[in-house]
């Protein structure tokens, strides 16, 4: 079987047209992550001047001891807040290049399938071993590949599960650092 000039421009096209989709993609992540810088350094200047501000009005070393003490807690949940919008726009953009990935994995499978179920059609006599020998290797390669997106998927999950317990855990610990003192 024999490509046709309008299936590989069909290709190409559809090829093309991932490629943009994904560089917008790429291009709206790092949008986000510079919407993020910034509103976590304007955030940063303003807690900045606001200190600064109080460390000039205080009256004793008490006080100061107490105004650095309270400083500690929203410092580790902003920063434990930061992490957490980080970590979202870096799985939402790799999520669509994944998505992008599987389709096109999908497609390229379903195409190659296609194709072998037509060249064993059009077989000549005396070839059903090489034949049954060439759609069980497609098939056994498609269960491989399952296996592997299973894979990545489970660990993705894994490293989830550890990012929130990380950030849970750091939150909690600066939460209950001020008490103890």
């Amino acid at each position: 079987m024999s490509l046709t000039n309008e299936q590989i421009l069909a290709s190409h096209k559809a090829n093309v047209e991932t490629l943009f989709g994904l560089t917008n993609k790429a291009f709206e992540g790092v949008e986000k992550l510079v919407e993020l810088n910034v509103a976590a350094s304007r955030a940063a200047l303003n807690d900045a001047a606001s200190h600064a501000q109080a460390v000039l009005s205080v009256k004793d070393v008490q006080e100061l001891l107490a105004l650095q003490a309270g400083l500690f807690q929203p410092l580790a949940e902003k920063t434990a807040a930061y992490s957490r919008h980080l970590y979202d726009i870096a799985t939402g953009t790799g999520g669509e290049f994944t998505k992008a990935f599987e389709a096109k994995a999908a497609e390229a499978q379903q195409s190659f399938a296609s194709l072998v179920d037509n060249a064993a059609k059009n077989a000549p006599a005396g070839s059903e071993t090489a034949v049954a020998v060439m759609k069980s290797a497609v098939s056994a390669a498609t269960n491989a590949f399952e296996s592997v997106q299973k894979a990545v998927k489970q660990a993705s999950d894994v490293a989830e599960a550890n990012f929130n317990a990380v950030a849970n855990t750091a939150a909690t610990a600066a939460t209950a650092a001020p008490r103890k003192r």
